[in-house]
């Protein structure tokens, strides 16, 4: 159901101090804390002794220590202390999950540790670029992370969901461009001669005809960046307003799913209040499409076995990311299923 060996937002920074957080990813509860100098740690969040969360615990130094029997466990998951007893159990440990920090955001690896490089973490660095000024958001969705992906990767509803801030009719008579590199599918759609949206229009004071665009990048399965914004008229779009749209998709599990996001921009980047109609106007849109999708899952849970999307030309980018989603699945299976039948003739 789910790519595991891929890196998760699982916070923002500012939310990750020395008292413990507790995060679901991909249906594996994790325990977020900082150590002494501040590094992140992410633990299994279940203690090795009966289970209970370490989220509902302490830290002390650079440890945790279990809120029920008081087992205690470093930042590398080893038990260190049990105090009913001067003995470790060699069983008592938990998993520990790498991390990175990066742009304010923490990732989580979820799969196989051995094969998480850093490296691998999409670039944000909008969010900490001083010449662009952000707006964040975090918003719990109720609904699987597919349908958020397909929501991203298929903008025409904005011309019907989001019609007091970023929708107009004519965004869906314009049609897009999709193509694929590796795992990662962009969706791009021009819009010449057009008005900029109220949003836009309001926060940017721009009035009259304009180019518009937005190119959504998808990183699958974890990452869209949609490159968006308006410019003169037949000009290139590195001259105008700029934003940078940046979703960290993260499931929590089959029906749940986190929705960190971030929006940056070249343009008022001093201005206060443009800012904070940003963050107002943003967030209806955020609430607009978490409505809408929970409506969906709904809908999906109840549509009867055999009976599936039917897909436009709209869908192209749709279409291609489903397919890698399922190839990037099908393949951790087949990996899981050949590690079990080795262990089984050994």
């Amino acid at each position: 159901m789910y790519v595991l060996n891929t890196w998760y937002v699982a916070a923002w920074s500012n939310e990750v101090d020395r008292k413990p957080v507790k995060r679901v990813i991909c249906e594996q509860p994790l325990v977020l804390f900082r150590t002494q100098n501040g590094t992140p740690v992410a633990l299994a969040d279940r203690c090795a002794h009966r289970a209970f969360p370490l989220s509902a615990g302490r830290t002390i130094g650079d440890s945790i220590e279990c809120g029920y029997h008081g087992f205690t466990y470093g930042e590398d998951g080893m038990c260190t202390k049990v105090p009913a007893q001067s003995t470790i159990p060699e069983r008592a440990k938990v998993r520990k999950y790498p991390l990175v920090e990066k742009d304010g955001w923490i990732w989580a690896w979820m799969g196989d540790a051995a094969a998480a490089d850093p490296a691998d973490v999409p670039d944000t660095h909008w969010m900490n670029d001083p010449e662009w000024a952000t707006v964040t958001h975090s918003v719990p969705f109720a609904c699987r992370a597919e349908l958020i992906h397909d929501n991203l990767l298929d903008l025409t509803h904005e011309s019907f969901l989001h019609k007091t801030t970023v929708g107009d009719d004519y965004i869906y008579e314009h049609g897009i461009t999709v193509e694929v590199e590796g795992s990662v599918v962009s969706v791009d759609r021009l819009m010449p001669s057009v008005e900029a949206p109220p949003l836009y229009a309001d926060t940017m004071n721009a009035r009259g005809l304009f180019d518009r665009f937005h190119c959504t990048e998808f990183f699958v399965p974890n990452l869209h960046v949609l490159h968006s914004g308006i410019t003169g008229e037949g000009k290139p779009r590195a001259e105008g307003y700029l934003i940078k749209v940046l979703n960290g998709i993260t499931p929590i599990d089959a029906h749940n799913s986190w929705y960190y996001y971030a929006f940056s921009r070249n343009f008022a980047v001093d201005d206060a209040q443009a800012t904070e109609d940003l963050r107002v106007g943003l967030e209806t849109v955020l609430r607009e499409d978490a409505e809408a999708l929970e409506a969906q899952e709904i809908g999906m849970q109840s549509r009867p076995a055999g009976e599936f999307d039917v897909l436009i030309a709209q869908d192209g980018g749709v279409a291609k990311a489903r397919r890698i989603l399922s190839t990037l699945i099908k393949r951790e299976q087949a990996a899981v299923a050949d590690r079990s039948a080795a262990g089984a003739r050994a």
